[in-house]
Parts: C-alpha cells; sequence; structure tokens
C-alpha cells in the first residue's frame, strides 16, 4: 500500500527517526504504526550492535539541583555533531531530569529508570538507531546536603556539582564555588580529605627534586669555582655540542665533567635530613593551598581564600562535597 506523507511525519515525532526510515518502515509493515515504530526499535538495536567496539569521546554532560540533592550526567557519543545535534542534548536533559526527580545514587539506577514506560537505556538505543553513532552513559555522579549547587560550563563538556553544611545558600553563591571547581578543579575539599597515597606519591616526588636540587646547587658552585660557566655543563651532549662550537676545550670539558662527577657524589651522600624534611614540607603545603578547594585562592579575589570566602558571604559555612565530570582533558 502507498504510505502517506501524514503517517511518515506522525511515525518521525513519535520515534526522532528520518524520513526514509520511517517511510521504509511503514512500507514494509503495510502502515502499521506500532509495527513500524518496532521495526525502528529494532533498527536502533542493531546499530548499537554494531558500534560497540567504537570509542565514544564526545557527549553532553548536564547538571541539575533540587532541594538537598544535585546530579551530572554525562551521555557520551562519538562525534561532536552528534553532541551538538538538540535531540542528543534533550535526551541528556531528559534522562538528567528524571535522575534528579528520583534521587538517583547510581549509574546503574540511571539506567534503570523509566522514562515514558521504557528505560533509559532504551531511549538511548533508540538515539542510537537516529544517528548511526555509538552511544553511552559515561558518568554519572550525586551530592546530597543541606543545600546544593550545579554549574554547566560552555559548551556542555563539563558539569560540577557542590555540597554545603548550611540551608539556604544564596543562589550566587552556590554558583561561585561551583564555577571555582570546574576553574580549578580542587582534588579534594580539605587537607584531611585528600587520599593518602596521593599525599605518598607527592612527598616522594617531593623528596626526590628537592636532592636533584641541592646537588645541583653543589655542582654549579664548584664549576664557578674552577671558572667554568655552569650553563655549558648542564647536560653531557650540551658538553659535547659545546666543545664541537668552540665555546670550550676538551680540557674544560673533561675538568667539567670530573667535577660534576665527584661533586654529586659527594653532595648525594651527605645531604641534611631536616633540611630536606623542612623543603619537602614546603612543597606539600603548597600542593594542599593549591588542590584543597577550601585553600585555594578564590578566582573572584586572590586575597581571599575559597573558605574565607564563604565564611564572609555566610558565617560557618563550608563545602561538603563536590563533584566534577569533564569529558576533555583538564
Amino acid at each position: 500500500m502507498a504510505v502517506s506523507i501524514e503517517d511518515i511525519k506522525k511515525l518521525r515525532h513519535m520515534t526522532g527517526a528520518g524520513m526514509m526510515d520511517c517511510k521504509n518502515a511503514l512500507a514494509e509493515t503495510d502502515g502499521d504504526i506500532q509495527a513500524a515504530i518496532e521495526i525502528i526499535r529494532k533498527k536502533g538495536q542493531a546499530v548499537a550492535a554494531k558500534r560497540e567496539d567504537r570509542q565514544a569521546a564526545e557527549g553532553c554532560v548536564l547538571s541539575g539541583v533540587k532541594p538537598g540533592f544535585a546530579a551530572i550526567v554525562a551521555l557520551k557519543c562519538e562525534t561532536d555533531f552528534v553532541a551538538k545535534n538538540e535531540s542528543f542534548r534533550a535526551l541528556t536533559k531528559k534522562i538528567l531530569d528524571a535522575a534528579v526527580e528520583a534521587g538517583a545514587k547510581s549509574l546503574d539506577e540511571v539506567k534503570a529508570l523509566s522514562l515514558d514506560g521504557r528505560t533509559v537505556e532504551e531511549h538511548i538505543t533508540d538515539e542510537i538507531g537516529k544517528t548511526g553513532e555509538k552511544m553511552e552513559l559515561g558518568a554519572y555522579e550525586c551530592i546530597e546536603a543541606a543545600s546544593v549547587a550545579g554549574y554547566d560550563h560552555l559548551g556542555n563538556k563539563l558539569a560540577t556539582i557542590v555540597g554545603f553544611n548550611l540551608d539556604n545558600v544564596p543562589a550566587e553563591v552556590g554558583k561561585e564555588i561551583a564555577m571555582q571547581v570546574a576553574a580549578m578543579n580542587p582534588v579534594a575539599v580539605a587537607r584531611e580529605d585528600v587520599p593518602a597515597n596521593l599525599i605518598e606519591e607527592e612527598k616522594n616526588v617531593a623528596i626526590e627534586k628537592t636532592k636533584q636540587e641541592q646537588v645541583l646547587k653543589a655542582v654549579e658552585g664548584a664549576l664557578r669555582k674552577a671558572g667554568l660557566n655552569p650553563n655549558h655543563f648542564d647536560t653531557d651532549e650540551h658538553i659535547s655540542s659545546n666543545v664541537t662550537k668552540g665555546w670550550i676545550t676538551e680540557e674544560e670539558a673533561a675538568k667539567g665533567r670530573a667535577i660534576i662527577a665527584e661533586v654529586s657524589e659527594q653532595k648525594a651522600g651527605n645531604l641534611p635530613e631536616q633540611m630536606i624534611e623542612n623543603i619537602v614540607k614546603g612543597r606539600i603545603n603548597k600542593y594542599y593551598k593549591e588542590n584543597c578547594l577550601l585553600e585555594q585562592a578564590y578566582t573572584r579575589d586572590a586575597s581571599l581564600t575559597v573558605g574565607q570566602y564563604l565564611d564572609k558571604e555566610m558565617k560557618g559555612l563550608v563545602v561538603v562535597g563536590f563533584k566534577r565530570v569533564n569529558l576533555n582533558e583538564d
């Protein structure tokens, strides 16, 4: 039977599929709308299976809040073109709204949520059928707190949510801190929240860097004392290059190499432990100030830390948690 343009438009409105897909499905089912919908859905499942091994590196990230609860959803796809498609963005928002309304606590809970009588995963499969791209729920984060705030960065590749310890936090204050988290990417709220393994790694790096600096300082001093320019002896390759260029002689090169070897060995075996410890403590303290949200310099006023800004705006106000989802590299 002939397929009417009205039925094609109706099916397109119901499924979001392309005009030709709708026409072919209706032709195959002799105009049966419900059977055509099933064909389009099965096509989506088939496309999803074919795209299983593809990488979904683009997508849309959105945050949402309700009193005492905030969440972030990241729906991923293969290309930025699809990520900017209104249907894809609308589906992301629909999933987010359902997750916030349900107070979902995990990604699995979100996938199982019902949207118009069907699961989130089924709706994503339908969208795959429309676009031909792999899609997946790439991330889900949530926070429960007395007050919450969220921020979606321009382009919808990055979103943050923040929880506070007090009720009725002004919206502008909440947004400021959510934007701070987006811009400065803290590791933890406070220094006591930083994972112990991260601090251990930072200490090891700081110790090694400090030792190298002390040895280098001693070597440079010895070279200068011998009448040699330390800049000509920073690497063995550079020493050879400087000989070729005539900036230093073969004798000076040999003398410099001997000084470097002797002084490096002597200094490395005679580093004052207390001095190393003090320098390392300073470096770890700097790490805390750069990576702990409440100790970070407030982006709007570097004379204040985030903690000081919050206390200034609302006495006793602190952040109790935050989440940050970014599809791009920081």
